[in-house]
């Protein structure tokens, strides 16, 4: 059957085969066994797929992380483990589909109001874990926005597809342990006020 799933699915498959630079939408109607015609009923162009596919993408990457941030967990506690989560999806990305993970780091740079939307929600993430520690005593900074900004900025290497080739390296986790407890103890400082 003919929907818009199967049609990213199959995108995703030509752009696995023959990277960003060559996959075409008749590449993606012939995986289908479909016209191009058929795959413009449910987008009406090679940006609209291409931003899509992009949008889903950028989606996988963060479901587990929306649950982690709207969990009961401490916010310490929770901040670290979002922290690690999100580490550990966008690396096992990298490993896993090595060729698929670069496409989308091209079709990101493409469609920069999906990967600003991406980086937004994200920071909305952190914004309430920050906030909720702030609510329950355990953090003491005055401007949430700016501390998880702050936070998302430090962990820049851990996330950021630029730096996806350290992400295997042997202490990867052990760096990523000694920011997180940086961060935590920066966010616990009570400053005079």
């Amino acid at each position: 059957m003919l929907d818009r799933e199967a049609i990213l699915t199959a995108t995703e498959d030509a752009l696995r085969r023959y990277g960003p630079a060559k996959a075409t939408v008749l590449d993606v109607a012939r995986e289908l066994k479909v016209s191009h015609a058929a795959v413009y009923r449910y987008f009406p162009s090679k940006a609209a797929l291409r931003e899509a596919v992009t949008r889903r993408w950028l989606a996988r990457a963060h479901d587990d992380l929306t649950e982690i941030a709207a969990s009961a967990e401490p916010a310490p506690q929770r901040l670290r483990h979002w922290l690690t989560a999100i580490f550990a999806v966008k690396r096992a990305a990298a490993t896993d589909d090595p060729e698929l993970f670069a496409t989308y780091g091209v079709l990101a740079a493409e469609n920069s109001d999906a990967a600003a939307e991406h980086v937004a929600d994200l920071l909305s993430q952190l914004q309430g874990i920050v906030a909720d520690g702030v609510s329950s005593g355990a953090f003491a900074v005055t401007d949430v926005a700016a501390a998880a900004r702050a936070v998302f900025d430090a962990t820049t290497p851990f996330h950021h597809p630029a730096h996806a080739d350290t992400w295997n390296q042997p202490d990867a986790e052990a760096r990523l342990d000694a920011v997180c407890t940086l961060i935590d103890a920066g966010l616990r400082v009570r400053r005079p006020g």
